[in-house]
């Protein structure tokens, strides 16, 4: 299998793909990981390149049938920038493949489901190399990618499912890039947040009618949370089950997802 690999946000760190390619090579032979120059590149102090270059880059990768997966390096901000750019350009090879990622891929990941474009998936990226653990939370990806369901998240039933990180999902809320969600379950998980926030997040969600139909909803991690001033004092459950109540859905627990080094697989669709 051979795996290319493009940042469409922020420059990945060189010693997360030493450390990705490192690990492919020993526990994964048969995968051929490509990373494309545009990964290291930097522009503007935070993104993988110019916009343009960052959309050129998706484009080449992913028309290029000589690949089978597309691997996003890591999440950050900026991939929302070439979505206009990038999907009208991609050709009858893109759609055979598998994208993965998570985070700011969360754009990526929507406009290429609501297009029907390929096998788009939520997923640790190379980036994650650098946590502690880091191999076990790149291995879920690398074992999906060649056909192993063991990284796939444990509560993943009969009904589609996607999953997003909260504050892109709510970016996405009014846009085209935003698919079609009805009668999908719904996964969410933030990162670096107030509590407050993740309240006023949770109403745009709860109120938003593009996603009417959808089946219930489904709280990954919320790690890295902000203090509040004053303490915030309704517990995340209790806040999540409030607005799924004013959204007339189901909240149906937990989730192995997140920015943490338990993050799983989560095939958008039926996975």
């Amino acid at each position: 299998m051979r795996i290319g690999i493009v940042s469409p946000a922020k420059s990945l760190d060189p010693l997360a793909a030493e450390r990705t390619a490192a690990f492919a090579a020993l526990a994964y032979p048969a995968v051929d990981l490509v990373f494309h120059p545009q990964c290291f590149e930097s522009d503007g102090g935070h993104f993988a390149g110019p916009d343009a270059r960052r959309a050129a880059a998706f484009v080449e990768f992913a028309n290029d049938a000589a690949f089978d997966a597309i691997w996003f390096g890591r999440g950050g901000y900026g991939s929302n920038r070439i979505l206009a750019a990038a999907m009208p350009q991609l050709s009858a090879a893109a759609r055979s493949k598998a994208y993965i990622g998570y985070s700011d891929m969360g754009f990526m990941l929507a406009a290429l489901y609501a297009r029907r474009i390929g096998r788009p998936a939520h997923g640790p990226m190379p980036i994650d190399a650098l946590r502690d653990g880091g191999d076990r939370t790149i291995a879920r990806t690398l074992g999906w990618l060649t056909g192993d369901r063991q990284g796939l998240e444990p509560g993943l039933g009969t009904k589609p499912a996607v999953a997003f990180n909260l504050a892109i999902l709510n970016s996405l809320i009014g846009t085209p890039w935003l698919p079609d969600l009805a009668d999908h379950v719904l996964l969410i998980e933030e990162v670096s947040e107030p509590l407050y926030n993740i309240d006023r997040m949770l109403f745009t969600m709860a109120n938003a009618t593009q996603l009417r139909g959808i089946a219930g909803v489904r709280l990954g991690a919320v790690s890295d949370v902000k203090e509040n001033d004053p303490p915030w004092g309704e517990p995340l459950d209790a806040m999540l089950q409030r607005w799924c109540r004013d959204m007339g859905v189901p909240f149906l627990g937990h989730a192995e997802i997140g920015h943490t080094q338990a993050n799983c697989v989560v095939p958008f669709g039926l996975g």
